[in-house]
């Protein structure tokens, strides 16, 4: 016959072992000293194993002990996890989120994902454009939590991340030697005035290669190597390299990274997600 392990037992086991003590487990789990004992000697009574080593100042697991231990952190993790699904009103609604398309990736399908699992009750909403286009929506309170690629870090901002701005092109591409250099940049791309005045600066003639807000098509016209980008370090596209251009053309200003929380979602979902994103560039880093 089938044996059920008993999960508030399992709970005591872990917050014990992890606080290293009785009392202070106690205190955790809001129990008295003796109902975590009697949770303990029926989980061993149960098993018909001894789990922890008393002898010490400090308890300790047993073999038996560490083996169950493994076990029991799964355990809760999917129990809480279920209860959170099922039955949790606490946090639920929605969250709008704004990212510019090009630091979509790496960093946000991973925090976008766990974010789920945290508050499986709130909808994140994702908003893609352009920079200058979603700081006017944030104002206007369209979107609670903001990253920017910008060249300045405003006092109502904090910034994650410096970022160098870089050459892009076709693998094995020769449009970066061609004068004038032919720029692929979209319509309102952040990057491309400051890489036209970067140009200008060190006395390269440049000409638009395509006139466009379509991504897809800047990036389909730079694969064809028709023309050149600029991008941040680490964010081209699979279709497309840094181009190794040997000092031929000029060096590019870093940009920064900033994240904005709309003071009406300065609560725990709001400073979750926020920090989640401090998190994975911090990781970068």
């Amino acid at each position: 016959m089938a044996r059920n392990l008993d999960m508030t037992a399992l709970r005591a086991l872990v917050t014990v072992l992890d606080l290293g003590g009785v009392t202070r487990a106690a205190t955790r789990l809001n129990l008295t000293q003796s109902a975590v004992s009697m949770q303990l000697k029926r989980l061993e009574e149960n098993l018909g194993l001894i789990l922890l080593d008393r002898s010490g100042r400090q308890i300790k697991a047993t073999a038996a002990g560490e083996q169950l231990l493994g076990y029991a952190r799964r355990l809760l993790d999917i129990n809480d996890e279920a209860l959170g699904r099922l039955t949790s009103n606490a946090f639920e609604g929605e969250i709008t989120l704004g990212v510019p398309h090009d630091i979509i990736y790496p960093v946000l399908p991973p925090v976008l994902r766990q974010f789920s699992l945290d508050f499986p009750r709130v909808q994140v909403r994702l908003i893609s454009s352009y920079t200058r286009q979603m700081k006017k929506q944030f104002t206007n309170q369209e979107i609670d939590v903001l990253l920017t690629t910008e060249y300045e870090q405003p006092v109502d901002a904090e910034t994650l991340a410096d970022v160098p701005l870089v050459w892009i092109g076709a693998p094995n591409g020769n449009a970066f030697r061609n004068r004038p250099l032919r720029l692929g940049h979209e319509a309102h791309c952040i990057f491309r005035n400051v890489c036209q005045r970067t140009l200008e600066d060190a006395g390269i003639a440049w000409e638009m290669a395509l006139d466009t807000d379509s991504t897809r098509s800047a990036e389909a016209t730079i694969a064809a190597d028709l023309a050149v980008h600029t991008m941040l370090e680490g964010t081209a596209p699979a279709e497309l390299e840094q181009i190794d251009h040997g000092g031929t053309l000029p060096d590019l200003p870093s940009t920064y990274i900033n994240l904005y929380l709309s003071p009406n979602r300065n609560d725990p979902v709001g400073q979750h997600l926020a920090d989640m994103l401090r998190e994975a560039y911090r990781a970068r880093a």
